[in-house]
């Protein structure tokens, strides 16, 4: 796709009365392999290609897309979301506008050190029948019933050109690897664990995350939770709140509370509403000083990871709670205007047909400066939630609930036996507010956030330290 063909696309649109004018050429290539049972049931390349288009037009903006690249195609599509923007302007009781931006020109790219096709398929294949193996043989008193391995590779290309002058390519290359398994004992019931690896690089990724070594460390561990878990003290205790579980915490209720069109209500019939409110920002506590958490595309080598949106705004770190406050929500240039203020570059599509929406790209909690040893010498009696099995949180995001997986009681400073299906219950304010410690032991965790309607599902990290709650009575399941 040349740019020529782009800012012709932009300036036809301009010509036939449009204010505004994006054309996005965007190709996603995919890899994928997987393994169940440690069978072979899928290898599958796939590529999408194509050009959305967003214009301006009798204030209404609309999109259109097509995977048709002919001048003539792309003119037509143009006509369409015109066509579209004047069947609705009828409707519009406020005219759509834009915030005023100072638009990128330039391009970025995530270097690799070892390129995907340094490995063939069979070696691909490979890694993942050695994470099947060193589950179903790291086991000695239960079975694995079922293992699902999953391995795929993303390059994702994009070239933006819009009529503010923005001017953006980008080429991100992503792996992830998935495995999922359930574990059964017939005196001991069940549990299910996810596992994921995922980041934007090449094969280099898989040294670093030595993904067999930790599939057999992790099912050693959880065969003893599921055999020799008791029940969690049924009597308010300190708990520690592993970092996988922190990140899934910061991401549902802070990182979606937070765009600024579920704030709007705009979200309101596809991913649901906000407990905020547009006059909170700045003003509304949400939580105490150890409540800081951040958003960051610009991570180096992140899941999420891209150096402008797709509206060719400069991407940057925002804080969303800033020591228990609420400060700043996901932006593009429509909600910045309403919020009077800037975009902070959070408009991100799917593909090529999907429209430019706000959303996340990787969140997670301001770590502190403690060890782990520091953050539990002092507890007496209580619990440390590792992972989850199972969570669920309210359509506002203010009530939540969490399964603990691998979890361990906590005896004078010192890790003891494992739990069984603790529940942590709370709202968000009782999160944020019952802080009480924080280490220095950040990590993130891969994920694909869902939202909009068609929806769009977009690669994201989650995370944050280990983190202590003061005075938290724990459920179980049974």
């Amino acid at each position: 796709m040349s740019e020529d063909l782009l800012n012709y696309v932009v300036d036809y649109a301009l010509s036939i009365g449009a204010k505004y004018a994006e054309a996005r050429y965007q190709i996603d290539e995919y890899f994928t392999l997987i393994l169940r049972n440690g069978e072979l049931i899928s290898v599958n390349k796939s590529v999408s290609e194509g050009v959305g288009i967003r214009i301006l037009h009798s204030n209404v903006l609309t999109f259109a897309a097509t995977n048709k690249l002919s001048r003539d195609e792309l003119i037509n599509t143009v006509k369409t979301a015109v066509g579209r923007a004047r069947a609705l302007s009828h409707l519009v009781k406020t005219p759509i506008s834009f915030s005023e931006e100072k638009l990128g020109r330039g391009s970025y790219e995530v270097k690799v050190a070892k390129d995907f096709n340094s490995l063939s398929v069979d070696e691909k294949l490979d890694i993942l029948s050695d994470l099947h193996r060193s589950a179903t043989t790291s086991v000695k008193e239960v079975s694995l019933p079922v293992t699902y391995c999953e391995y795929v590779e993303h390059v994702q290309r994009k070239m933006i050109v819009n009529s503010d002058g923005g001017y953006v390519i980008g080429n991100v290359p992503r792996l992830s690897i998935m495995f999922n398994l359930v574990m059964s004992s017939k005196q001991k019931g069940s549990l299910q664990r996810l596992m994921q690896w995922g980041a934007s690089g090449g094969l280099e990724l898989i040294d670093l995350w030595r993904p067999v070594q930790s599939v057999e460390d992790e099912v050693r561990r959880l065969e003893k939770v599921l055999l020799y878990g008791v029940e969690p003290p049924k009597e308010p205790v300190d708990v520690v709140v592993g970092s996988e579980v922190v990140g899934l915490m910061v991401h549902e209720s802070a990182g979606h509370p937070m765009e600024a069109d579920r704030i709007l209500g705009r979200e309101a019939a596809q991913a649901g509403e906000s407990f905020i409110k547009p006059e909170h920002v700045g003003k509304f506590k949400v939580g105490n000083e150890f409540a800081t958490v951040v958003e960051d595309p610009t991570i180096p080598g992140s899941f999420g990871y891209y150096e402008y949106d797709d509206e060719c705004v400069k991407a940057r770190a925002r804080y969303l709670y800033k020591n228990g406050v609420v400060c700043e929500p996901l932006h593009n240039r429509q909600t910045a205007k309403i919020f009077n203020t800037r975009s902070n570059g959070a408009s991100r599509s799917m593909d090529y047909s999907s429209e430019p929406i706000i959303r996340m790209s990787n969140t997670y909690l301001k770590p502190g400066g403690m060890s782990f040893e520091e953050l539990i010498e002092d507890i007496r009696l209580g619990v440390y939630i590792k992972s989850y099995m199972e969570w669920n949180i309210d359509d506002i995001r203010w009530n939540q609930r969490y399964v603990g997986l691998e979890s361990y009681l906590i005896v004078n400073g010192e890790l003891g036996q494992p739990i069984r299906n603790p529940v942590l219950e709370l709202t968000t304010a009782g999160f944020y507010n019952g802080i009480s410690g924080v280490d220095k032991n950040l990590a993130f965790y891969p994920g694909t956030c869902g939202k909009g309607d068609p929806s769009q599902g977009v690669p994201v990290w989650f995370g944050g330290p280990n983190v202590r709650l003061s005075n938290i009575r724990l459920g179980v399941t049974v």
